[in-house]
């Protein structure tokens, strides 16, 4: 990225959980969390700012673990909203490590640990070049993280939003299951409201649509994902 200007000056990077897990599924893989961190650190020595919402499936997944632990399902979405403050933490670390400084801002006040939330210090973080990490969701039951991740892309200003997962994009159906599933290039929001295609949930789905924020949904496992999506080549499935 040295020598070729990025598309996007700003952007929000929403991770989910299960990429942090890489091939364990539950927990953090410390080789994925350096590989996720060192991508993250070219983006923003090109001179991208960039926000990043963490997902927490990787270690509690709301509505799902909490009817599996036979718990009130807000109960189960607030224990996902500290998972993701985890995974903040970590990730935060991971970058310090290399020497960028980030700042961990929650939707749910923990002071001893992260900064709460505010809209105009967010900003004023980015503009100085710190990487801003939103942790605990929206802060309310009830409201996935994809959606916290465009509420936050809209408030920070950012061009766009890039999902890294640990699938190579959007199919027409689970790549897992069916080996033959088709892997889309592009897909419109409105086809993606209306096949019910796993991106986001239709809360940010039609969020981004309304502000017309492109999606850029790709594997984080591939090294030079992150670079060669800010540079505007194709890679994964842009949703708009």
């Amino acid at each position: 990225m040295d020598t070729v200007q990025p598309k996007y000056k700003r952007v929000l990077l929403k991770l989910s959980g299960e990429a942090l897990a890489g091939g364990e599924r539950r927990g953090i893989e410390s080789e994925v969390l350096k590989h996720i961190a060192a991508e993250i650190a070219e983006a923003h020595d090109a001179g991208v700012d960039i926000g990043i919402v963490t997902g927490g499936g990787n270690i509690f997944r709301g509505g799902s673990d909490a009817k599996r632990c036979e718990l009130e399902e807000y109960t189960g979405h607030y224990m996902g909203m500290l998972a993701t403050v985890i995974n903040g933490l970590a990730l935060q670390g991971a970058l310090e490590t290399r020497g960028i400084q980030t700042r961990l801002m929650t939707a749910i006040e923990m002071r001893e640990v992260a900064e709460p939330y505010i809209q105009r210090r967010a900003l004023r973080h980015l503009e100085k070049r710190r990487i801003v990490i939103f942790a605990a969701g929206t802060g309310h039951p009830f409201f996935t993280t994809d959606t916290a991740a465009v509420l936050r892309a809209v408030q920070m200003n950012a061009e766009a939003i890039f999902k890294g997962t640990d699938v190579d994009g959007v199919y027409d159906d689970d790549p897992d299951d069916k080996p033959d599933a088709r892997l889309f290039e592009a897909i419109e929001y409105l086809q993606v409201l209306a096949k019910g295609y796993k991106v986001m949930d239709a809360t940010a789905i039609s969020l981004s649509m309304e502000r017309q924020l492109p999606i850029i949904v790709f594997n984080m496992n591939v090294p030079g994902n992150i670079s060669r999506a800010l540079q505007g080549q194709r890679v994964g499935t842009t949703v708009s």
